[in-house]
């Protein structure tokens, strides 16, 4: 029975330790995500508050979602990690920022 147990912590730890670049970056993803369609549900499709935040709720919760109306920036922080997207025009629509 031990030697099945170290087996599998073995094999668990390889498999992070294989997948660790996409681990790292999953925590960016959340908050980026949530901004960039956010963003293009509030300014490209005009849709009101209410109604986008429940369309970019996830099973991992944001810790913040801002929106400032007047330069049509959103502000997502998910997981330690804080992504912004920016209405860029008609034709652009919305872009994630640097």
């Amino acid at each position: 029975m031990k030697r099945v147990l170290v087996l599998l912590v073995l094999l668990a730890g390889g498999w992070v330790w294989y997948e660790r670049q996409a681990l790292a970056d999953f925590s960016a993803i959340l908050s980026a995500y949530s901004a960039k369609e956010y963003c293009s549900c509030r300014f490209v499709m005009g849709f009101d508050a209410a109604y986008c935040q429940a369309y970019v709720r996830q099973y991992l919760p944001l810790s913040a979602l801002e929106e400032r109306t007047q330069t049509r920036e959103v502000a997502a922080r998910g997981l330690g990690v804080e992504r912004r997207a920016r209405w860029q025009g008609e034709q652009a629509g919305c872009g994630l920022l640097p």
